[in-house]
């Protein structure tokens, strides 16, 4: 009988169990580890570029297995990332329910405790003094240019998180509880009944002449002075998403700036928003509990 060692195959290699990754949440969530901004930021990275790579082959798991081909070991890689992606939440979410403005992110609809804590991390609360200087750094001012070979104006990885933000609540629009999903379908039904009026013939000119579009459905719909129904739910969703960041920015401002001045501080309102022709505020959600300590509400993961 030959000593050298037999190949394995596919389907013995699958069913192989390494407790190391099912055990790795509990083990995580032991860790007596205390986090600053910083090393959160590193670890909201982390989580999304494992998320990438869990889904990337997951996707390819699939077209092997509807091609006949041996895909167990690519759904057996992708599980394992999975487990390494879902052992961050925890700590992230202990993280982000240290601050007061975490707990109230926690408690909206739609957020979870990777975006509630990559917010926390990457915003400086301290030199945010209104909630339009956020949406600059999110890169949500469209009147801020980015120039070829300038420095960019904005934080990337904040600006993705708020991309993530406005989808999250475009998919949990027909929730009752996701108070920021209605704010999103609201605002696209108004956006819509503009567009079909020919509200937006100026901005679909200025589009198409600053860029090159090739003959597809989008560029027809310009032609014709309408935005494309990709670019209206665009807008709806950036609207809820800074309306979401500009009560983050108040109940943030205000809990630090008490703290640190030991008297209630009101932040500054920047937030009427130009609605429906005309322009007011929006009152915060679940606000008096947060200032109350009192949050309770609905966490949704990200996945």
């Amino acid at each position: 009988m030959s000593n050298q060692m037999q190949p394995i195959s596919q389907d013995e290699a699958f069913v192989f169990n390494f407790p190391l990754w099912k055990n790795l949440s509990k083990d995580v969530r032991a860790m007596a580890i205390e986090f600053d901004q910083n090393s959160v930021k590193d670890l909201v990275a982390t989580y999304y570029r494992i998320q990438g790579d869990r889904i990337a082959l997951a996707a390819q798991a699939r077209e092997l297995k509807s091609d006949d081909s041996p895909y167990q070991l690519t759904q057996y890689l992708s599980d394992q990332l999975h487990h390494m992606e879902s052992s961050l939440i925890s700590p992230l979410k202990t993280f982000a329910q240290s601050y007061k403005v975490g707990k109230w992110a926690l408690s909206q609809y739609g957020i979870g405790p990777v975006i509630t804590a990559g917010l926390i991390s990457h915003i400086d609360i301290s030199k945010a003094h209104t909630a339009g200087s956020v949406w600059r750094y999110a890169g949500m001012d469209p009147t801020v240019i980015w120039e070829r070979g300038q420095k960019r104006p904005w934080n990337a990885d904040l600006k993705v998180l708020t991309w993530k933000i406005g989808q999250s609540f475009m998919k949990f629009s027909g929730r009752d509880e996701c108070f920021y999903g209605k704010l999103y379908r609201s605002d696209k039904d108004r956006r819509v009944e503009m567009n079909e009026n020919g509200a937006f013939a100026e901005r679909a000119k200025s589009i198409l002449s600053a860029k090159k579009f090739k003959d597809n459905a989008t560029r027809r719909k310009l032609e014709q002075g309408y935005l494309s129904d990709a670019q209206i739910d665009a807008q709806a969703r950036r609207f809820a998403a800074k309306i979401f960041l500009s009560h983050f920015h108040t109940v943030w401002y205000e809990d630090y700036h008490t703290q640190l001045q030991g008297t209630p501080v009101r932040a500054p309102r920047p937030y009427a928003i130009e609605h429906g022709g005309h322009s007011h505020i929006i009152e915060i959600p679940n606000y008096v509990q947060a200032v109350a300590g009192q949050t309770e509400g609905y966490i949704v993961n990200e996945e």
